[in-house]
């Protein structure tokens, strides 16, 4: 496709040769570290399989993925929670208002609701669960296991899209069609079980 002059697909193949001549530890490091500072994490769970699986094989790049989410929400939750908080709860404490803190028995539902609604760009969520100071280990799990179920689809997604695999592309778009429909089920139980117990 030739857009202006630009040949997009040439661009495209120019881009994925780099990563890959980069190789697949700079780019799962890269995914570990960069997407906690404000860059998309949507770039690297897209072209993951596309790149990599080829030659290193679906089950690695699988693993190497969802630990470099685990490392990514990590980071940011540190920055979050210990790093930055002093300064946002100062000037949170300024402008009048008080840090809000989630009850201990709501840390599991607290994070997964926020994890699977839409809008947030994921390290938005992350930086809100690390200054809501949601315990670590519920905070870990629930972030690496809803991330790595999103990130595996858009894997499986984007390597479908980049080698023209129709088959494939219907696969990853009934994937992420699924999760969508579980993630806005999953939203309705909490908040009507949220709702009942506030009764």
């Amino acid at each position: 496709m030739v857009l202006k002059g630009v040949d997009l697909e040439e661009l495209k193949n120019q881009g994925l040769e780099m990563v890959r001549t980069a190789g697949p530890v700079a780019f799962f490091v890269g995914m570990a570290i960069v997407p906690a500072f404000g860059f998309p994490l949507s770039p690297f769970t897209l072209s993951a399989g596309s790149v990599f699986a080829p030659t290193l094989g679906w089950p690695t790049v699988l693993v190497a993925m969802w630990v470099a989410l685990a490392v990514n929400v990590s980071i940011t939750y540190c920055l979050a929670r210990w790093m930055a908080r002093p300064v946002l709860e100062k000037l949170v404490l300024r402008l009048g208002y008080k840090w809000p803190q989630v009850p201990p028995g709501e840390a599991w539902n607290f994070t997964i609701l926020l994890r699977v609604t839409p809008g947030p760009p994921f390290v938005a969520q992350s930086a809100l669960l690390g200054l809501a100071e949601v315990p670590f280990r519920i905070y870990l799990i629930g972030s690496v296991i809803i991330a790595g179920m999103y990130g595996t689809a858009f894997a499986v997604f984007g390597e479908a899209l980049l080698s023209g695999q129709g088959r494939m592309v219907m696969v990853g778009i009934g994937a992420l069609a699924a999760l969508s429909v579980g993630t806005h089920l999953l939203r309705k139980h909490l908040a009507k079980k949220k709702l009942a117990a506030a009764k």
